[in-house]
């Protein structure tokens, strides 16, 4: 497989130059995944419209989205970052490794928001009856089911990208979860 090396913002359109320089000032860095994707002069801006776009959901809740899909995809970079965005979001270590496994049981509308996330995944784009069932009785609207689904859309790109590029993690590795719940 071809060995991907991480773009500097010397190697990088101007426009790319430009959203590594508001980046690093956002949160400090650009992280490997984003920089990764200034390959394309469109699709690092492109992807950050999207990520950043307003939803229904709140942060917490994006970030069960974003850790059951990353759990179900296997993916190392997408489980680091969104780790340690779930801890600034107040989740614990427990709860994060929870909600990853898509059975949640400090919170019955994470557990729904989870489940469906990862029959999604786990059923190609085919969430079970009872997933969507159960996320609709744990107070979901069609709005949330529909901005949902555009988070699993989201975090499977950068999943997928990972995948074929297996950049070098910048967040600290996500713990690998117990074998009773893997």
């Amino acid at each position: 497989m071809k060995t991907f090396t991480v773009p500097t913002r010397e190697n990088v359109t101007e426009a790319n130059q430009a959203i590594f320089d508001t980046l690093k000032k956002k949160i400090g860095k650009v992280p490997n995944l984003f920089a990764t994707m200034a390959y394309s002069k469109n699709a690092l801006g492109a992807y950050l419209s999207l990520s950043g776009g307003p939803y229904s959901l709140t942060a917490k809740e994006k970030e069960v989205v974003n850790l059951a899909v990353s759990q179900a995809n296997g993916c190392e970079y997408c489980l680091a970052a969104h780790t340690a965005i779930g801890k600034l979001n107040g989740f614990t270590d427990d709860q994060i490794l929870e909600i990853r496994s898509g059975a949640v049981s400090f919170d019955g509308k994470y557990n729904a928001l989870a489940a469906l996330a990862k029959s999604f995944v786990g059923n190609f784009g085919k969430a079970s009856e009872d997933a969507v069932n159960n996320f609709f009785e744990a107070g979901y609207n069609n709005e949330n089911l529909v901005d949902t689904i555009i988070l699993i859309g989201d975090k499977t790109i950068t999943n997928y990208l990972y995948a074929v590029t297996n950049v070098p993690l910048d967040f600290p590795a996500a713990p690998a979860l117990p074998a009773t719940v893997a």
